[in-house]
């Protein structure tokens, strides 16, 4: 789509500083930022942007329902654009990698516990925390290069 019909169509006026922004969230294979990466992402580029503007706008995004924000623990704010379609998180807790998963079975047992206690789901996140696999490669190279002997 459109990025200036895009901003347009959830009543943003189109600045360079939204653009900006959206196109940094838009970008690449990565999906989850906090604030400071699409700074530095920016300040990279050689564009000129201060850090409350990206807080700004990322606000600006979220209420107009453009992204979504996570708060993962032990974490800053992470933002991703909201796609419209449900995903699950896992989340190192090592490097702080997110990925993204769909359970069709977990999504059913929500929804047949939240039925069962009298619930109607409106909304829900689940975040599992755990090590990802390249942490727990280099977390055992660590202990055999420290082991005495």
């Amino acid at each position: 789509m459109d990025r200036d019909k895009e901003l347009r169509e959830v009543g943003l006026r189109v600045t360079v500083p939204r653009l900006k922004i959206l196109r940094v969230l838009e970008a690449g294979a990565r999906r989850h930022f906090c604030a400071e990466d699409i700074y530095r992402a920016l300040l990279d580029e050689g564009e000129e942007i201060n850090l409350a503007t990206v807080y700004r706008v990322l606000t600006q995004f979220e209420a107009a329902g453009l992204v979504t924000r996570h708060k993962f623990a032990g974490t800053h704010s992470s933002f991703e654009i909201d796609s419209g379609q449900h995903h699950d998180h896992i989340v190192c807790v090592r490097c702080g990698r997110v990925d993204e998963f769909v359970d069709k079975t977990i999504e059913a047992r929500q929804e047949e516990i939240a039925r069962r206690i009298g619930y109607e789901i409106t909304d829900h996140a689940l975040y599992l925390y755990g090590i990802c696999a390249k942490c727990r490669v280099e977390g055992e190279q660590e202990r055999i290069e420290t082991a005495p002997g």
